[in-house]
């Protein structure tokens, strides 16, 4: 095999239009000694066949990056003669994550990951306070929204940092800031963006987000006592923190342990919360305290359950037929089984209807893809159309009620003709620690720099 030397190292980034676009801007965009050739997209429908952009790629880049299917790996590989292949997306398994490198391997180039060290930025103005998981559909969500009330009842200014879902026009989305459920319209925000947004927006935390995260984080230090790193995936923060928090399942023991990056999380944590305690048998939480404390035996364990509410009470529900809508990445390739709206339904006596026989278009795309996602329907909307077809399987379902187990009020971005009625979940501490004593405890590290 022929040995490429001359001339700048040519190199791919393979991702989903988040941590690919990060470590380009943080360790190639200014590096004449390589020259990232394209990028490869997946997870995400319909993120392929744009370019990133010359405006936020640089002068060594007049044209744009390419970005294609990943697919086309091997093609892009041979054709651009490439010496380097760094895979930069997060909430796969440990086996696929080599099944990728074997085949970069194969077809001659060397196979990379890039580490917190080259890619995390440093806060030069206020502390940073970091939520991720190792998992997606862990709790991460919430148990954000806790870590922002915790800090905000010490005084502290909160502005929430959300790790990058542009699907749009990535020009536009260099730098994004939501103070308002307007900016998310102005925006054409996704029903993905929205889950994540809108909650933060609804207790008044500003939401920063978008492209270029150093920009981000000059524009978010303005405004912020505190910045919260929302991570989203499982993957790891894009500003080093002062305090790591990490979610783990027990509905998914093991998870901890086999999938990419969520373990270097759990490894990093200085503080993991063990979420759903009340849905997980004991010997699920044994064991995955276990492994924690092997992993990880200098972090401190916070016990926390998601406390779940239905819309008008459980009463609202029983007995009827149910078409439950649970968050989209989740359940694709998060591969979560269920989530808080069968553990409503469930609770609530309601019989679970099966979507799949109403599914239209990408959602039953979705099923082709993802078919262990079983009698649950995926809240999909990354498009005008793929938002037409979530409707269409809803409405013309023979459910009773619609039960909207999404992080938001589905009714608000799409035209639900059934009877609904939301469920509600938040992050409910069971045991001392509390993440309200932990982070009080350390006062110094989240409201001051030593």
């Amino acid at each position: 095999m022929e040995n490429i030397s001359a001339g700048r190292r040519r190199v791919i980034i393979m991702g989903a239009a988040g941590r690919d676009f990060h470590d380009f801007n943080t360790v190639y965009r200014d590096d004449k000694e390589s020259e990232v050739v394209a990028f490869t997209a997946t997870q995400i429908p319909g993120i392929a066949g744009r370019a990133y952009p010359s405006q936020l790629a640089g002068p060594l880049y007049p044209e744009g990056i390419p970005i294609y299917p990943e697919e086309s790996l091997e093609d892009l590989i041979s054709r651009h003669s490439v010496h380097e292949v760094v895979f930069a997306y997060s909430d796969v398994s440990h086996e696929y994550v080599m099944h990728v490198a074997s085949r970069v391997l194969a077809s001659g180039a060397d196979f990379k990951l890039l580490g917190p060290r080259a890619t995390m930025l440093l806060a030069p103005r206020v502390p940073i306070v970091a939520a991720c998981a190792v998992r997606t559909g862990a709790g991460k969500s919430q148990t954000t929204r806790a870590i922002a009330r915790a800090l905000k009842a010490l005084g502290q200014k909160v502005v929430a940092v959300r790790h990058p879902m542009p699907y749009g026009n990535l020009a536009l989305q260099r730098v994004q800031r939501f103070e308002t459920f307007a900016d998310l319209d102005t925006a054409d925000c996704t029903i993905e963006e929205r889950e994540e947004y809108e909650p933060h927006i609804a207790q008044g935390t500003i939401v920063y987000a978008g492209v270029d995260y150093g920009e981000i984080l000059h524009a978010a230090e303005q405004e912020a006592d505190v910045i919260l790193w929302d991570g989203g995936n499982n993957d790891y923060p894009f500003y080093a923190p002062d305090l790591f928090i990490t979610v783990v399942d027990p509905l998914r023991v093991g998870d901890e342990t086999h999938y990419h990056p969520g373990e270097a999380n759990l490894r990093m944590a200085d503080v993991v919360v063990v979420n759903k305690v009340d849905s997980a048998t004991q010997e699920e939480i044994d064991e995955l305290m276990a492994n924690v404390k092997a992993i990880n035996p200098r972090a401190q364990i916070v016990k926390a359950r998601s406390k779940i509410d239905i819309e008008g009470g459980y009463g609202t529900v029983k007995g009827k037929r149910v078409l439950v809508v649970e968050d989209g990445p989740s359940l694709t390739h998060g591969e979560m089984g269920y989530g808080a709206g069968v553990v409503a339904a469930r609770r609530a006596g309601a019989h679970l209807v099966d979507p799949r026989p109403w599914a239209r278009g990408s959602i039953a795309a979705v099923y082709e893809k993802f078919p262990h996602i079983g009698a649950l329907l995926p809240a999909m909307g990354y498009s005008d159309a793929q938002r037409h077809d979530l409707e269409e399987t809803i409405n013309n379902s023979d459910a009773d009620v619609v039960l909207i187990a999404t992080p938001i009020d589905l009714r608000k971005v799409c035209n639900i003709e059934k009877p609904a009625v939301r469920v509600f979940y938040e992050l409910e501490e069971v045991a001392e620690p509390t993440l309200s004593d932990i982070i009080q405890e350390r006062v110094s590290l989240v409201a001051a720099r030593a």
